[in-house]
């Protein structure tokens, strides 16, 4: 017999418990199917959360806030291993997973393991781990299946020395030399994190720039900050051979340069774990990636009772957005009214150090033809940058000359991910300069750096006529 409900997720991470608890909610049958041992998704078990951790654990026992006191020789322990950085990784995934699955319990949401495959538009097939095949109906489905590593054929990935941005979490040892293929986000934080231990990190990339969507200036003194610590950015170069050498790997370059190294993470993009949901059953198509084409409002897919969410839709791929095209796509499917997000939404990259941004860069203010005026500020300025040691990191403001409202922050540095939340809620409510400069901020803050950049922008903008 085949059980029914009104509404089955494919996959638990982000987009797919948001939905299926929004569901529940409104009084729904509600079903999450995960391949994996536990809830969670790519997101809690080997993306966003472990990256995120690890880079916490890694600033910590390194001592690296502290070098701006002490000297880059100082350490908060000395000889770290891989078991040491694991450590708080598992404490933190339990947790999470324990959060999720009391959530889902108290939603009534049922939850199952297994795999999922369609075989006609309305009925999917679960395989259990033990090869138990049952089936299961619904009125509607959420596909928030996640994406996997891409991992072309010609890379001799093996799991010890030449690695993808999954296997990382793996590593038994920290290496002494490393090479990243792939100068996008994931690329980027690993690289950063494994630099912060003191690892020589070379970034190879094809393309002539990286993270084309962050504030050039920003990226800019980024780049300065990578360099001064030693990272090399090798921009604009291809790696046309990986080969494994003993315990080591060489990376060959379009260029005939050669590259010896301890560690290759191949980190460059990932492909929706599409491949094996049977789609071709109900009529759904994928990109060369593996992702989903989705109306951009409702998320629902070409076949109308079917929604798609999270990264395996694409770009911006980030857990915070997953969860509200989930929430809006389970609204939706039930005829419920969603309120949909603010236009402008805060982006994120946990490297080292963080970089933040929202609303329009320099570059697309211009491609507009806004006329404007920018600020800066330097944590290095700020009294409570002084008291932590800190003497890297920006605020970059963006503001209209005609009206003064509040185009775009940029923030690269301590705490950026954190302090953008500010400058979004002023962004999305239409707030101006005045704001900045006329307000109280408690002192000593990094968030003084608001009010150092506006008066920075103040100071060379033309007076409001009266």
């Amino acid at each position: 017999m085949i059980q029914h409900f009104d509404f089955i997720v494919i996959g638990s991470g982000p987009a797919g418990r948001r939905a299926a608890i929004q569901a529940a909610k409104i009084d729904k049958s509600v079903l999450v199917i995960d391949k994996g041992r536990r809830v969670g998704g790519v997101s809690v078990h080997t993306g966003t959360i472990p990256s995120k951790t690890l880079r916490e654990t890694v600033l910590n026992l390194s001592g690296w806030r502290e070098r701006g006191f002490y000297g880059r020789a100082y350490r908060v322990k000395e000889n770290l291993t891989a078991k040491d950085l694991l450590n708080r990784l598992h404490i933190t995934l339990n947790h999470e997973v324990e959060v999720l699955e009391h959530q889902f319990n108290r939603n009534r949401v049922q939850t199952l393991h297994g795999t999922a495959c369609f075989v006609d538009p309305n009925t999917i097939e679960v395989t259990s781990e033990d090869d138990e095949v049952s089936q299961y109906s619904a009125d509607k489905f959420l596909l928030a299946v996640g994406t996997k590593p891409f991992r072309p054929d010609s890379i001799p990935f093996d799991g010890e020395v030449i690695l993808d941005s999954d296997q990382i979490l793996e590593l038994p040892n920290i290496p002494k030399s490393m090479v990243v293929i792939g100068a996008g986000v994931i690329g980027i934080e690993y690289a950063t994190i494994f630099s912060a231990l003191d690892v020589a990190v070379t970034v190879i990339e094809p393309r002539p720039t990286f993270l084309d969507f962050i504030d050039r200036e920003l990226i800019d003194v980024f780049t300065n900050l990578l360099r001064d610590r030693g990272v090399s950015m090798r921009l604009g170069a291809k790696a046309t051979e990986i080969h494994r050498r003993g315990n080591s790997a060489e990376v060959v370059l379009e260029d005939g340069r050669t590259v010896r190294t301890d560690l290759v993470l191949f980190a460059a993009g990932r492909m929706g774990t599409t491949d094996s949901i049977g789609l071709d059953k109900c009529g759904i198509e994928v990109d060369h990636r593996g992702r989903i084409t989705t109306d951009p409002q409702t998320f629902q897919c070409d076949v109308p009772h079917i929604y798609a969410a999270g990264d395996v839709i694409g770009f911006p791929s980030l857990a915070s957005t997953s969860m509200e095209q989930g929430r809006i796509a389970a609204c939706h499917a039930f005829g419920h009214a969603a309120h949909k997000p603010p236009e402008y939404f805060p982006y994120g990259i946990y490297s080292v150090p963080e970089i933040s941004t929202i609303g329009l860069t320099e570059e697309e203010v211009k491609e507009r033809g806004i006329p404007y005026e920018s600020g800066i500020a330097r944590f290095r300025e700020t009294s409570r940058g002084q008291i932590l040691g800190i003497d890297t990191g920006m605020m970059k403001m963006l503001f209209s000359l005609k009206t003064r409202r509040l185009l775009g922050v940029h923030i690269v540095g301590e705490g950026a991910t954190e302090l953008i939340h500010i400058g979004q809620a002023v962004l999305n409510l239409h707030g101006s300069l005045e704001y900045f400069v006329e307000n109280t901020f408690n002192y000593p803050t990094l968030a003084e750096a608001y009010k150092i950049a506006a008066l920075d922008a103040w100071n060379r903008m033309p007076a409001m006529a009266s």
